[in-house]
């Protein structure tokens, strides 16, 4: 399995998004790399991340009401992993080997989509993650989960 590497499309200019989704790619890497007697224990470790890594953005998204589909899409995340997790506890480490093959283009996809879209609102609003507080709340608007409507923050700012 080859690892994943860190690269300019992945990189989203919100500094502690992007330092996280630089340690996904480690903590995935180590999973990738584990033998069979340390699989199941570095998948507990990639979970783990996952689970403080949604958690973050789900807070931020939670602080400016952003749409639940980001939300939704980590929590079927997780439940797909849970229950990897309780099949290659059972010895069914090829499903857990297929879970390994699958993580690299659904993260591409979720970092560039979904994550991509919730940094650009975050900097629209000018939200501060170290306080969770919004520096323009008059931009708080329009925003769904349709890809339709990501113009009205960006023409909002725009204006100001």
């Amino acid at each position: 399995m080859n690892p994943m590497e860190w690269n300019e499309n992945l990189e989203l200019g919100l500094a502690p998004m992007d330092a996280t989704h630089q340690e996904f790619i480690a903590t995935y890497n180590a999973l990738a790399a584990a033998d069979e007697a340390s699989f199941l224990a570095r998948l507990d470790d990639f979970m783990a991340h996952c689970v403080a890594h949604f958690d973050q953005e789900n807070e931020w998204m939670a602080a400016v009401n952003f749409p639940g589909c980001h939300k939704a899409e980590h929590d079927r995340v997780l439940a797909v992993m849970t229950d990897i997790r309780k099949r290659v506890e059972l010895g069914d480490l090829a499903l857990g080997r297929r879970l390994v093959e699958e993580l690299p283009p659904w993260f591409e996809n979720h970092a560039t989509g979904m994550d991509a879209a919730l940094a650009f609102h975050l900097e629209t609003i000018g939200f501060d993650t170290d306080t969770n507080t919004i520096g323009k709340p008059e931009l708080l608007s329009g925003v769904s989960c349709s890809t339709a409507d990501t113009a009205a923050p960006a023409e909002a700012a725009a204006q100001s």
